[in-house]
């Protein structure tokens, strides 16, 4: 079966760029959307050739004093952008916007899972910042080991079922840089095998409501 992918990005988009290199494994992408206008993720689906779109929060507030409202509305018109384009997934690929029951809520009645790469083992450091919480928590003794995951995204934040997770083991004398850069690594082949699973998850589902 072909699926199609809508990506969600933030930054640099070099999880946009792995899955870009493997779509033939995992699926096509038909559409990036970014809540940042400098994200150059942008330009590299502009590169690929995959259209692209900005929704930002910003211009929400502006309409709306009141943040939670505007939050819903953006949440409420982002669904609807992606269910214009009936992708068969979500994938959140370094995209830094909590949703809510606004966004979710209609992507499941849609049928379309959305899923999120998060560098931290489950429970451990949900939220943003994870990498150096992390590496702070192995200067202070607390941990030995780190890691990554791909979990469903529920309103809960980072809270979802795994899919996915690969652990890291920590490096005396390493540098914060350098454990990004490991992290980065892992995540990169990780989000491509996630992709995939939940794809093939979303068929037999469909094979076998």
């Amino acid at each position: 079966m072909s699926h199609t992918i809508v990506v969600l990005i933030s930054g640099e988009g070099t999880n946009l760029q792995a899955l870009i290199d493997n779509q033939s494994i995992t699926g096509r992408i038909i559409k990036v959307i970014s809540n940042r206008a400098a994200a150059g993720g942008l330009k590299r689906a502009e590169k690929a050739g995959i259209p692209t779109t900005y929704h930002n929060l910003v211009k929400y507030r502006k309409q709306c004093p009141d943040d939670k409202e505007a939050r819903e509305r953006y949440d409420r018109d982002l669904a609807e952008i992606i269910l214009e384009s009936r992708p068969s997934l979500v994938s959140c690929a370094g995209w830094m916007h909590v949703f809510g029951s606004a966004f979710l809520t209609p992507l499941r009645e849609g049928g379309i899972p959305v899923i999120n790469l998060h560098p931290a083992l489950p429970g451990q450091f949900n939220g943003k910042d994870a990498i150096h919480r992390a590496y702070q928590a192995y200067q202070n003794s607390e941990i030995t080991k780190t890691g990554i995951m791909i979990h469903d995204v529920i309103e809960e934040v980072d809270e979802g079922q795994p899919l996915l997770v690969r652990e890291i083991h920590m490096i005396p004398g390493e540098s914060l840089e350098d454990l990004e850069q490991r992290i980065h690594k892992v995540e990169w082949v990780s989000l491509v095998e996630a992709v995939k699973f939940a794809l093939q998850r979303l068929d037999e589902k469909r094979t076998n409501p």
